[in-house]
């Protein structure tokens, strides 16, 4: 398998694009995720998914990607173990954390 298809295998499964039961995404996002993927301006899913679930302690329900003026973003909202619904905006170029909203939050 070349590089290129093991980088995007994980990104199509993460996505949930074919994956019963995995989160959901449109089918833009991941269009525009694995092009921006390809050109090296955008970190692997998997990487920032590991890093959000371990930081957050959660489950992945459902992801986003887009850009935002001219920023690439993932939307990821996560089911966490105290039974709250949180979402998270993750710069996708570092995996940052720019905004948390959780569910009965003002």
């Amino acid at each position: 398998m070349t590089a290129y298809r093991r980088t995007l295998a994980p990104l199509a499964l993460a996505l949930g694009v074919l994956a019963a039961g995995a989160p959901q995404a449109d089918e833009s996002d991941h269009e525009l995720a694995r092009q921006a993927l390809q050109q090296g301006q955008v970190l692997p899913l998997r990487q920032v998914l590991d890093k959000v679930e371990r930081e957050y302690q959660g489950q992945v329900l459902k992801i986003e990607f887009e850009r935002d003026d001219g920023r690439y973003l993932y939307e990821i909202r996560l089911l966490q173990a105290d039974g709250r619904m949180a979402k998270l905006k993750v710069d996708a170029v570092d995996g940052r954390v720019l905004k948390i909203k959780r569910k009965g939050e003002h």
